[in-house]
Protein backbone atom coordinates (compact mmCIF):
# COMPACT_ATOMS: atom_id res chain seq x y z
CA UNK A 1 0.00 0.00 0.00
CA UNK A 2 1.33 3.82 -1.12
CA UNK A 3 2.19 5.47 1.92
CA UNK A 4 0.03 8.30 1.02
CA UNK A 5 -3.30 5.57 1.17
CA UNK A 6 -1.80 3.96 4.05
CA UNK A 7 -2.01 7.59 5.61
CA UNK A 8 -5.32 8.69 4.85
CA UNK A 9 -6.84 5.17 5.05
CA UNK A 10 -5.44 3.67 8.40
CA UNK A 11 -4.25 6.80 10.25
CA UNK A 12 -6.13 9.94 9.41
CA UNK A 13 -2.86 11.83 8.99
CA UNK A 14 -2.36 14.23 5.56
CA UNK A 15 0.37 12.55 2.46
CA UNK A 16 2.81 15.57 3.56
CA UNK A 17 2.56 14.72 7.62
CA UNK A 18 3.37 10.80 6.72
CA UNK A 19 6.53 11.76 4.34
CA UNK A 20 7.72 14.20 6.88
CA UNK A 21 7.23 11.16 9.52
CA UNK A 22 8.67 8.63 6.45
CA UNK A 23 12.24 11.06 6.49
CA UNK A 24 13.12 11.37 10.21
CA UNK A 25 12.68 7.70 9.99
CA UNK A 26 9.68 8.02 13.14
CA UNK A 27 7.44 4.64 11.51
CA UNK A 28 7.13 1.20 13.37
CA UNK A 29 7.06 -0.58 10.12
CA UNK A 30 8.41 -1.54 7.19
CA UNK A 31 8.86 0.86 4.11
CA UNK A 32 10.21 1.18 1.31
CA UNK A 33 11.12 3.32 -1.68
CA UNK A 34 10.53 2.09 -5.18
CA UNK A 35 13.22 3.48 -7.66
CA UNK A 36 9.88 5.29 -9.67
CA UNK A 37 9.94 7.47 -5.65
CA UNK A 38 6.71 5.87 -4.48
CA UNK A 39 7.22 4.78 -0.80
CA UNK A 40 4.98 1.33 0.34
CA UNK A 41 4.24 0.43 3.36
CA UNK A 42 4.32 -3.31 4.52
CA UNK A 43 1.61 -4.18 6.91
CA UNK A 44 3.63 -5.66 9.93
CA UNK A 45 3.48 -9.68 10.28
CA UNK A 46 1.34 -11.34 12.99
CA UNK A 47 3.22 -10.83 16.61
CA UNK A 48 4.05 -14.48 17.76
CA UNK A 49 4.50 -14.70 21.33
CA UNK A 50 8.31 -16.00 21.22
CA UNK A 51 10.34 -14.33 23.96
CA UNK A 52 13.70 -14.11 25.12
CA UNK A 53 15.04 -13.65 28.15
CA UNK A 54 18.14 -11.67 28.89
CA UNK A 55 20.25 -11.60 32.60
CA UNK A 56 23.18 -9.11 33.60
CA UNK A 57 24.71 -8.92 36.75
CA UNK A 58 27.55 -6.12 36.90
CA UNK A 59 30.19 -8.11 38.40
CA UNK A 60 31.51 -11.57 38.48
CA UNK A 61 31.41 -11.76 42.70
CA UNK A 62 27.51 -12.06 42.01
CA UNK A 63 27.50 -15.39 39.80
CA UNK A 64 25.32 -17.17 41.98
CA UNK A 65 22.73 -14.51 41.52
CA UNK A 66 23.31 -14.47 37.52
CA UNK A 67 22.87 -18.13 37.61
CA UNK A 68 19.11 -18.00 39.77
CA UNK A 69 18.01 -15.08 37.54
CA UNK A 70 17.10 -17.38 34.51
CA UNK A 71 14.78 -19.14 36.54
CA UNK A 72 12.64 -16.25 38.04
CA UNK A 73 12.63 -15.52 34.21
CA UNK A 74 11.53 -18.67 33.17
CA UNK A 75 8.68 -18.37 35.78
CA UNK A 76 7.15 -15.11 34.62
CA UNK A 77 7.17 -16.48 30.57
CA UNK A 78 5.54 -19.30 31.39
CA UNK A 79 2.88 -17.81 33.71
CA UNK A 80 2.27 -14.83 30.81
CA UNK A 81 2.17 -17.80 27.88
CA UNK A 82 4.98 -16.48 25.65
CA UNK A 83 7.19 -19.13 23.66
CA UNK A 84 10.28 -18.56 25.19
CA UNK A 85 13.20 -19.51 22.38
CA UNK A 86 16.74 -18.10 24.04
CA UNK A 87 18.46 -16.92 26.94
CA UNK A 88 20.65 -14.84 26.92
CA UNK A 89 23.34 -14.03 30.12
CA UNK A 90 26.21 -11.02 30.35
CA UNK A 91 28.02 -10.20 33.59
CA UNK A 92 29.12 -6.36 32.89
CA UNK A 93 27.99 -2.81 33.83
CA UNK A 94 24.38 -1.84 32.93
CA UNK A 95 25.96 1.95 32.16
CA UNK A 96 27.61 0.83 28.92
CA UNK A 97 25.08 -0.85 26.83
CA UNK A 98 26.64 -0.46 23.88
CA UNK A 99 29.13 -3.04 24.79
CA UNK A 100 27.35 -5.69 25.55
CA UNK A 101 26.77 -7.99 22.50
CA UNK A 102 23.89 -10.23 23.75
CA UNK A 103 22.03 -6.87 24.24
CA UNK A 104 22.76 -6.06 20.44
CA UNK A 105 22.20 -9.44 19.44
CA UNK A 106 18.76 -9.39 21.17
CA UNK A 107 17.72 -5.84 19.46
CA UNK A 108 18.99 -6.81 16.18
CA UNK A 109 16.64 -10.09 15.79
CA UNK A 110 13.26 -8.58 15.03
CA UNK A 111 12.06 -12.45 15.32
CA UNK A 112 12.00 -12.13 19.05
CA UNK A 113 8.22 -10.43 19.91
CA UNK A 114 9.02 -9.81 24.00
CA UNK A 115 12.26 -9.16 25.87
CA UNK A 116 11.76 -10.16 29.51
CA UNK A 117 14.36 -8.73 31.95
CA UNK A 118 14.49 -8.55 35.62
CA UNK A 119 14.73 -4.79 35.69
CA UNK A 120 15.01 -2.35 33.36
CA UNK A 121 18.53 -1.37 34.48
CA UNK A 122 19.47 -5.18 33.56
CA UNK A 123 18.97 -3.69 30.08
CA UNK A 124 20.55 -0.20 30.10
CA UNK A 125 21.12 2.34 33.12
CA UNK A 126 20.94 5.17 31.16
CA UNK A 127 19.95 3.88 28.16
CA UNK A 128 17.13 4.98 26.73
CA UNK A 129 17.85 3.94 23.25
CA UNK A 130 18.03 0.16 24.05
CA UNK A 131 14.60 0.39 26.13
CA UNK A 132 13.11 2.35 23.01
CA UNK A 133 14.49 0.12 20.43
CA UNK A 134 11.62 -2.80 20.87
CA UNK A 135 8.90 -0.47 20.71
CA UNK A 136 10.04 1.02 17.22
CA UNK A 137 9.68 -2.26 15.85
CA UNK A 138 6.67 -3.08 17.58
CA UNK A 139 7.86 -5.74 20.34
CA UNK A 140 7.15 -5.94 23.87
CA UNK A 141 9.62 -5.29 27.08
CA UNK A 142 8.52 -7.21 29.94
CA UNK A 143 10.04 -6.70 33.18
CA UNK A 144 9.43 -8.58 36.12
CA UNK A 145 9.85 -6.48 39.14
CA UNK A 146 8.66 -2.80 38.92
CA UNK A 147 10.41 -0.05 41.24
CA UNK A 148 9.94 2.98 42.18
CA UNK A 149 11.12 6.19 41.20
CA UNK A 150 12.95 7.40 44.00
CA UNK A 151 14.60 4.17 44.20
CA UNK A 152 15.26 4.28 40.78
CA UNK A 153 17.16 7.61 41.00
CA UNK A 154 19.02 6.41 44.17
CA UNK A 155 20.33 3.15 42.31
CA UNK A 156 21.36 5.50 39.24
CA UNK A 157 22.99 7.43 41.17
CA UNK A 158 25.16 5.12 43.17
CA UNK A 159 25.75 3.23 39.87
CA UNK A 160 27.45 6.37 38.53
CA UNK A 161 29.68 6.99 41.40
CA UNK A 162 30.89 3.16 41.51
CA UNK A 163 31.47 3.65 37.72
CA UNK A 164 33.82 7.06 38.21
CA UNK A 165 35.23 5.78 41.67
CA UNK A 166 36.02 2.49 39.34
CA UNK A 167 37.96 4.30 37.11
CA UNK A 168 39.80 6.75 38.98
CA UNK A 169 41.02 3.38 41.54
CA UNK A 170 42.14 1.52 38.16
CA UNK A 171 44.05 4.52 37.30
CA UNK A 172 45.48 5.19 40.58
CA UNK A 173 46.12 1.06 40.69
CA UNK A 174 48.08 0.86 37.75
CA UNK A 175 50.23 4.27 37.85
CA UNK A 176 51.53 2.97 41.58
CA UNK A 177 51.93 -0.69 39.83
CA UNK A 178 53.79 1.31 37.30
CA UNK A 179 56.25 2.63 39.94
CA UNK A 180 56.71 0.41 42.18
CA UNK A 181 57.74 -2.09 38.91
CA UNK A 182 60.44 1.07 38.01
CA UNK A 183 61.83 1.53 42.03
CA UNK A 184 62.32 -2.70 41.62
CA UNK A 185 64.06 -1.98 38.33
CA UNK A 186 66.27 0.28 39.48
CA UNK A 187 67.13 -1.40 42.33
Amino acid sequence: MKLSEWARQKNGLDCKTAHRLYRRRRFSRLLEQLPTGAILVHELPNKTSEAVLYALDSSSDQRGDLERQPERLRDFAVATAPHVVGEFMEVGSGLNGHYRKAVLKILGNPSFSEIVVERIDRLARFGADHVEAPKASNRELRKIKEQELNIDLVQDMVGVLISFCARLYAQRAVRNRAMRAMEAGRR
